[in-house]
């Protein structure tokens, strides 16, 4: 698995050909996320948009590559 404190930028969800597929679960993430509107210079920082995305993630409920948590403040990796 790659770096996850890498993943973060313009971030779009798609249901094939992901990047990386992604858990979401409420305990013991390997990030934690905050979505901003603007501005996602920081790990765990992911403005979700339609085009032009730094990654695609696929939601899955098992076998993810990696899994994260939503939070509204301290993201990153933990």
């Amino acid at each position: 698995m790659s770096d996850v404190s890498r993943i973060y930028g313009k971030i779009q969800f798609v249901e094939s050909f992901p990047d990386f597929k992604v858990q979401v679960v409420d305990s013991f993430a390997d990030l934690h996320v905050r979505k901003v509107d603007s501005f996602p210079d920081n790990p765990g920082e992911w403005q979700i948009v339609d085009s032009f995305p730094d990654y695609k993630i696929q939601i899955v409920d098992s076998f993810p590559d990696f899994t994260i948590k939503y939070v509204d403040s301290f993201p990153g990796v933990q």
